[in-house]
């Protein structure tokens, strides 16, 4: 297993908001957990690419990363979008930092690494790059598209590199129709836990379920580049985000005492994401759930716990949450840990009062489902359930201060008035916006502290 260098894994920090307090009967206890990471990330302070000091002869790689780029047929329609996607490939590789390992995927039908072309992965210094390169500028358009392929090819090649930081940037334009049904997913299935990866649309033309699962799967981001033209800022973006990360696999790990049960547990700021399902036993009453990467940032979760039926003045611990970072000698360590309370109480004020973090992210939860809602009622044709959602929506955006969001609803709908939700669908809306509106549904804003 890869040993992480001390001086780039980031120094973990938990936060616990809740109304601990509970009616009698009461058996929901809700928490919003922020994790906060400071002081990592695999650049150290270096700036990315060229600029970075020249890696020691012998000195191993400490991440891996491969860029998956789309070159079927549609991406000579126009002939621009291909130019655009090898200009924002040769970009992202400009943004690789000296010792990282990468590769490049051509993707059509079937997986071709381009680059280094040897079956493994290249070191990246100022010849690699130039190298890699010279190899994009050859890419072409042409044949079908298999998503599930690159993703496999990617696996394989990441497979060959000893290191803590795995990683993939995945651009397609297309829907993945040279494929059997399910391929796609049973792959992400395996995947899954082995990388992490960022997913880029470029046009119109692709299915938004899909690229949006396969960064969910594999805990990255996602976004739709509607012109091509764009690409390079994106995928420059994106690769100086990956070269950031300081250590991958860490899991938020939730115990939880005798008679208690987690009910869930969903990451809700930058992104909506439900983790429940995710998750892996760790012991008595303890499981883990997978949050990826990190460098220097913070997330918040939104855990809930059911408790035992208790009398008034009772008190009980209901989870004790923490963060979970692999170590060098292939174990784990819990770091940083919070504690979730219940406390019964007939005091009606402190029991009905909902905690501001907790309402907040439970109302930019609902937000991201209203949306994915009305947009599949649109699709399907029915309008009064499309405009009902729809205004939910930007009833939600409004109240919570979801700017972003709300000026993307405001091109699917013509707003009336936004406090109370009241919309008109628009008679034409342009694929872009719809698209952009669907892919963005999950991003959160936060609540000011």
């Amino acid at each position: 297993m890869a040993v992480f260098s001390k001086s780039n894994v980031p120094q973990f920090a938990v936060g616990i908001y809740q109304n601990e307090y509970l009616p009698e009967g009461g058996r929901e206890v809700n928490a919003i957990v922020t994790v906060t990471a400071t002081g990592g990330g695999t650049l150290g302070g270096r700036p990315p690419g060229p600029q970075s000091p020249t890696l020691m002869p012998g000195t191993a790689p400490d991440a891996a990363v491969v860029i998956m780029v789309d070159c079927s047929g549609s991406m000579d329609d126009p002939p621009t979008k291909m130019d655009n996607a090898r200009d924002a490939t040769a970009t992202a590789i400009d943004a690789i930092r000296d010792g990282v390992a990468f590769a490049v995927i051509d993707g059509t039908h079937v997986a071709r690494e381009v680059y280094p072309a040897d079956g493994g992965l290249a070191v990246a210094d100022s010849a690699t790059r130039h190298q890699a390169k010279q190899a994009v500028r050859k890419l072409t358009a042409g044949g079908g598209t298999a998503i599930g392929s690159w993703l496999w090819l990617a696996d394989q090649l990441l497979a060959t590199a000893d290191v803590p930081i795995r990683h993939g940037i995945l651009l397609t334009d297309g829907r993945n129709e040279h494929e059997a049904p399910g391929e796609l997913w049973a792959v992400l299935d395996a995947c899954a836990g082995r990388f992490t990866c960022d997913a880029r649309g470029v046009g119109t033309d692709w299915e938004v379920k899909e690229v949006t699962g396969i960064a969910s799967a594999l805990l990255g981001s996602v976004d739709i580049v509607a012109d091509p033209s764009g690409l390079a800022d994106d995928f420059r973006q994106m690769m100086e985000s990956a070269m950031g990360k300081g250590v991958a696999d860490v899991a938020l790990r939730v115990w939880a005492p005798q008679g208690c049960a987690v009910k869930w547990v969903r990451q809700v700021a930058p992104t909506v994401e439900d983790l429940t399902l995710r998750r892996t036993e760790a012991g008595p009453r303890a499981g883990d759930y997978p949050t990826g990467s990190w460098g220097d940032e913070s997330r918040d979760y939104h855990v809930c716990v059911q408790v035992p039926y208790s009398e008034v003045g009772e008190e009980m611990l209901a989870a004790r949450i923490s963060l979970v970072l692999p170590q060098p000698d292939g174990t784990t360590q819990a770091v940083s840990q919070g504690f979730v309370r219940a406390l019964w109480t007939d005091d009606l004020a402190a029991s009905t009062h909902i905690d501001p973090q907790v309402a907040h992210y439970t109302g930019q939860a609902e937000l991201a489902q209203a949306i994915q809602q009305g947009l599949e009622a649109r699709k399907q044709g029915d309008f009064d359930s499309a405009t009902s959602k729809l205004g939910r929506a930007v009833q939600l955006a409004n109240a919570s201060g979801n700017d972003d969001t709300a000026k993307l609803l405001a091109k699917v709908v013509d707003v009336v008035d936004a406090a109370s939700g009241t919309v008109r669908l628009k008679a034409r809306v342009a694929n872009a916006d719809e698209m952009t509106l669907e892919t963005r549904s999950t991003k959160t804003v936060r609540v000011p502290r």
